[in-house]
């Protein structure tokens, strides 16, 4: 049996597709990945053996361009969706998972014009252009924010990970690989308070900031854990108490996988708000506190990291996804095919 994995884009896509190949491998089914030549695709998954083949091409995003640059990009889209045609044909694909991104496109419509079943993973609460507009031709939609649930797939070690916070020690900010400006400001404004009240710094802050936060922790004499990339985020997330971070799908699953309380500083020009949701689900549940950037106050964020019933919150994260969502959605799939 073979199935493709398609999408990407981001990391968040990405981290999915990872869980699902992993999944699929301890199965013994074959699989191939179609993403796209452009976004973090080939960074994650150009070297990676695990896959029976890689097809990466020239899709690129739709939305946010001007009427006529969509014409032609949708074009594009189906052109491409005639190699994956292709591909299904030479490989004798049975079915199509997407995750995703624009890099899914084309084999996602691929699947629907050569009568493959075709099966979507919403990673966010509210759903991207792509996947609204297929759902309705899917044989099965997927998502851990509806009321027909499937746990969000998060790599196991960060449940491996995972621990009851009981007082705040060690904060974590957040901002992935690539960095996110606002919440490195906002670190470096919040240190000396931290740092006063002998509370450890672990600081991801892209890797192209690096050195720069580097220099300024030093001229701050503010000994932290700074880093760009790390191939075990989950150790950095065991260590610390608390998080500060952007609120995407995937980094929201992995702290609730690791127990791990969280500030949400949502990226406001994420398609449709949707970090800013992803976010209240939490936060409708008492779990998590959300500031916006527009209000993101110092002493008010102050007040609230040491205000925080770590414990409570800790404890009652246990709940909110489980182990071996990847595995689940993949029953699922299969049972259908």
């Amino acid at each position: 049996m073979m199935i493709v994995l398609t999408g990407g884009g981001t990391g968040g896509h990405l981290a999915i597709v990872r869980c699902l190949l992993e999944s699929l491998n301890q199965k013994n089914i074959a699989c191939i990945y179609i993403g796209s030549q452009n976004g973090q695709d080939k960074a994650w998954f150009e070297k990676e053996t695990r896959f029976r083949d890689k097809f990466f091409l020239s899709s690129q995003g739709v939305v946010n361009q001007s009427k006529f640059n969509k014409i032609n990009s949708f074009l594009h889209i189906l052109k491409l969706s005639k190699e994956c045609r292709q591909i299904f044909k030479d490989y004798k694909v049975k079915a199509v998972i997407s995750v995703g991104g624009y890099s899914a496109a084309p084999a996602s419509f691929g699947a629907l014009f050569s009568h493959i079943p075709l099966f979507i993973h919403e990673q966010n609460s509210k759903s991207g252009s792509l996947n609204k507009l297929l759902k309705p031709f899917s044989k099965r939609f997927f998502s851990a924010f509806e009321e027909d649930f499937t746990p969000y797939p998060v790599a196991n070690k960060f449940f491996d990970r995972a621990r009851i916070r009981k007082e705040l020690k060690n904060i974590i900010f957040l901002g992935g690989s690539q960095g996110a400006s606002f919440i490195n400001e906002l670190a470096i404004q919040l240190a000396p308070s931290l740092n006063e009240k002998n509370i450890n710094i672990i600081h991801q802050c892209g890797k192209n900031d690096l050195e720069k936060y580097k220099q300024i922790y030093q001229n701050l004499n503010i000994k932290a854990d700074i880093f760009d990339f790390s191939p075990n985020l989950e150790e950095k997330m065991h260590t610390a108490d608390l998080a500060i971070s952007r609120a995407g799908a995937s980094t929201l699953f992995e702290l609730c996988a690791n127990t791990l309380p969280a500030i949400f500083i949502p990226y406001p020009y994420a398609a449709k708000n949707h970090q800013y949701f992803n976010a209240k689900f939490l936060q409708d549940q008492n779990l998590c506190k959300i500031f916006t950037q527009n209000n993101a106050n110092i002493d008010e964020i102050l007040k609230t990291i040491l205000e925080l019933n770590l414990e409570n919150i800790s404890i009652r994260l246990q709940n909110i996804t489980q182990k071996n969502g990847a595995d689940i959605l993949l029953e699922k799939v299969l049972a259908f095919i």
